[in-house]
């Protein structure tokens, strides 16, 4: 899977919005802001991205994701095996773990 294929699943985990069309999202702009994502938006986002990649988000990291291009390059980290930043990767997938509040697997 490379970038752009990563990309594309990031961009597919994006809570839908009927007033936001896919191709209207920048990848260079927070995200939040163009789909109007409020915690609980943010909350199922993290989940589809676990699903999708198997990825442990700790909340120390929500800072980082802020554009679709940041979640994209933490996404590929993640798939290629390099840890993104203080995720711990040596954690099975299933442990996801949004500050201790929801857990998955």
């Amino acid at each position: 899977m490379d970038t752009q294929d990563i990309g594309a699943v990031v961009l597919a985990a994006l809570p839908s919005h009927p007033e936001v069309e896919g191709d209207d999202v920048l990848a260079d702009q927070p995200h939040r802001d163009q789909v109007d994502l409020d915690s609980l938006d943010w909350l199922n986002f993290l989940v589809r991205l676990h699903s999708n990649f198997g990825i442990d988000i700790p909340e120390a990291d929500y800072g980082r994701l802020v554009t679709l291009t940041d979640v994209t390059d933490y996404a590929a980290a993640w798939v290629t095996h390099e840890s993104p930043g203080t995720t711990r990767a040596g954690e099975p997938p299933g442990t996801f773990d949004v500050g201790s509040a929801v857990r998955c697997g």
